[in-house]
């Protein structure tokens, strides 16, 4: 390779790495994100695990390249719960159990990360898998869980729409109403309208099946 072709490459390789280091959290994974509503609320659900596995390979990655920071694996786990839940069965399983180590690391790392997301999503995976002996579901680590994520962000819109859900499911309504109320009015997220207006409609469909 001749020299000046060598640090040419030397000299990119060290502006890309110089860009990585100085990216914030939210350039980091606004691709993962975006990917991730397209996914969830624009796609055929038949397509959306292999989808998610994809997703979930690029998240991944991204997870490996900054070991360091909560916010790629908080990221990194959303997606494998997504694949989990649209898989199912057995397989469905080893992914909620990889999604929940991801979580954990991430609030190893830093648990007010992304408003205590990780408190959320792992709550969440308590909440939906199954128990023992299958599983490590557990109702009442996922409602400690919940309460930890809305500590740290009492008006986060999904920590409510999920804990809301947790409760309708517990067959207490009226605190579950109480919750999606409050994540029906929560805040916009600046470049992620798709999430928010899928989010949207699911607490919507939840309060009216709640009224019913």
């Amino acid at each position: 390779m001749k020299p000046y072709i060598r640090q040419l490459l030397i000299t990119t390789a060290c502006a890309f790495g110089t860009l990585a280091v100085a990216a914030s959290q939210d350039e980091l994974i606004r691709p993962i994100q975006d990917q991730w509503a397209e996914i969830k609320y624009n796609k055929a659900i038949q397509a959306q695990a292999d989808l998610y596995h994809a997703l979930a390979q690029q998240a991944h990655l991204l997870a490996e390249s900054h070991p360091a920071q909560a916010e790629p694996l908080i990221w990194e786990g959303i997606v494998l719960s997504s694949e989990a839940g649209a898989k199912g069965g057995l397989g469905g399983l080893t992914l909620a159990k990889e999604a929940k180590l991801r979580f954990d690391q991430a609030i190893a790392l830093n648990a007010t990360a992304l408003g205590g997301s990780a408190y959320t999503s792992l709550a969440t995976l308590y909440a939906k898998v199954p128990g023992w002996p299958l599983g490590f579901g557990d109702k009442v680590k996922a409602e400690g869980l919940f309460k930890e994520a809305l500590t740290i962000f009492p008006r986060d819109m999904d920590a409510n729409f999920f804990y809301g859900d947790f409760l309708s499911e517990q067959g207490r309504k009226a605190e579950a109403q109480k919750y999606l109320n409050v994540a029906l009015k929560a805040d916009a997220r600046p470049g992620r309208e798709l999430a928010d207006l899928g989010r949207r409609h699911e607490v919507e469909a939840l309060l009216k099946k709640l009224i019913l």
